[in-house]
């Protein structure tokens, strides 16, 4: 009888995950992350690379440039920031 009471629980959808390269810690726990996608070009059906850049949140504050990392979608923390640094794949040399 209860069971018509009951909350549903909210099923959350998948978050994205990427993997790229820190190219700039200037900033206070942001990390300026850039994401390296291969696509065929739509008209020359040439293999292009295509750059982004995404702001990650660090709240350790021990990134370098050059590490590579692993993000996960987030909620907004700033402007800019959708995204935080889940862990770190390999260390700047």
């Amino acid at each position: 009888m209860s069971e018509g009471n009951a909350v549903p629980e909210a099923g959350r959808a998948s978050r994205k995950v990427r993997e790229g390269l820190v190219v700039s810690t200037a900033m206070e726990r942001t990390a300026v992350v850039a994401i390296v996608e291969r696509m065929r070009h739509p008209r020359y059906a040439r293999t292009v690379q295509k750059t982004s850049k995404l702001y990650a949140q660090d709240d350790m504050g021990d990134l370098k440039v050059g590490d590579r990392v692993r993000l996960a979608e987030t909620r907004p923390l700033s402007k800019t920031k959708r995204w935080r640094v889940v862990e770190v794949l390999e260390r700047a040399k």
